[in-house]
């Protein structure tokens, strides 16, 4: 007679062992390691956006400051052909024919109205006249000196007078005004100063 026995009355009924429960200690390990990463990552994300943020301004600006050149190199040529129309009509002005003809008065009126006209287009495109008053300082930046002269009612160095005014379009001298200013030996030298020692206009 053959026994049946099977596999479960062999092992003499004995049950499966529980699963073992994982250990809390390597959890928070690990979720501290994750944090870790995350952090590190976000970190990094923040980093590189405001590095893209910064090369799109820089962009931005550089863009800008070459439209502005190219403007200003466009328009700069132009003026400087109409600068010599603008002394012709300044000249014309300053030898104004005397006299009651109404003919000549409305021809000076018509040479005014051409200069202010001019003048004003001039302004709407950015190119400033440079016309230092009396007294004003030399400014090396602005200013060209032609000559020297003595004078006793402004600062040595200072302006006396222009000789053709200058022209700067956004910021950049297009043409120095010619400028004649005061001689170092003259008016009220400061304390200390070399007599006969001429400004330094170049400074």
């Amino acid at each position: 007679m053959t026994d049946d026995h099977t596999p479960a009355d062999m092992d003499g009924g004995a049950e499966n062992p529980a699963p073992e429960e994982p250990n809390a200690s390597d959890s928070d390990a690990n979720l501290e390691a994750m944090l870790d990463v995350l952090q590190a990552e976000n970190a990094a994300l923040k980093d590189q956006m405001l590095r893209v943020a910064a090369e799109a301004e820089n962009a931005k600006r550089r863009a800008e400051r070459e439209a502005n050149d190219a403007r200003a190199y466009a328009i700069q040529r132009f003026a400087r052909d109409l600068l010599g129309v603008a002394d012709n009509l300044s000249r014309a002005l300053q030898h104004e024919p005397a006299g009651e003809d109404p003919v000549v008065k409305n021809f000076v009126l018509g040479v005014e109205l051409t200069e202010k006209e001019l003048a004003q287009a001039f302004e709407r495109n950015g190119l400033k006249k440079v016309d230092p008053p009396k007294g004003a300082k030399f400014d090396p930046n602005l200013h060209q000196a032609m000559m020297e002269q003595p004078a006793s009612d402004v600062e040595p160095g200072a302006v006396i007078q222009v000789m053709q005014a200058g022209y700067e379009l956004m910021g950049r001298i297009v043409r120095p005004a010619l400028v004649v200013v005061a001689a170092r030996n003259s008016g009220s030298a400061p304390a200390g100063g070399d007599v006969g020692q001429t400004v330094d206009t170049k400074a």
